[in-house]
């Protein structure tokens, strides 16, 4: 994909509800749901195991994210009729559609790791803006 090809693609002047790539990047991107979906990868998860799988989400944000990604079509939430009642949480076919582009991404961020962290550290030894938060 040239240049070009990218710029149409996040259509510069749109809004996020217009701009497919905004909007569907306001979920996809999200580093909870991402890493949901690579959670839920190899098939239905109960809400406790992902909270086990993804620890330092809290309850609330986990309970968000799922409802996000059941809106989008992304995953399912089946309920199960037992005492008490328990709910398993799975991709749907669409969401099954976003693991290979998720893996590429995935991978790239493993491979290049420590090249970043090494780039980070550099730039924040050297950077007088260093402490700036804005």
């Amino acid at each position: 994909m040239d240049a070009g090809q990218f710029r149409a693609l996040i259509q510069p002047g749109a809004d996020a509800e217009s701009c497919p790539a905004r909007n569907v990047l306001d979920r996809i991107g999200d580093k909870w749901t991402v890493l949901l979906l690579a959670a839920m990868a190899e098939g239905p998860r109960r809400f406790s195991e992902l909270h086990r799988m993804v620890p330092d989400i809290s309850k609330r944000m986990l309970t968000q994210t799922l409802r996000g990604l059941e809106r989008d079509g992304l995953a399912t939430r089946r309920v199960y009729s037992t005492k008490p009642p328990s709910v398993a949480y799975a991709l749907s076919p669409l969401g099954e559609t976003v693991l290979g582009p998720l893996g590429g991404l995935l991978g790239w961020a493993a491979e290049n790791f420590i090249a970043i962290r090494a780039a980070r550290e550099k730039f924040d030894a050297e950077d007088e803006w260093s402490g700036y938060a804005g």
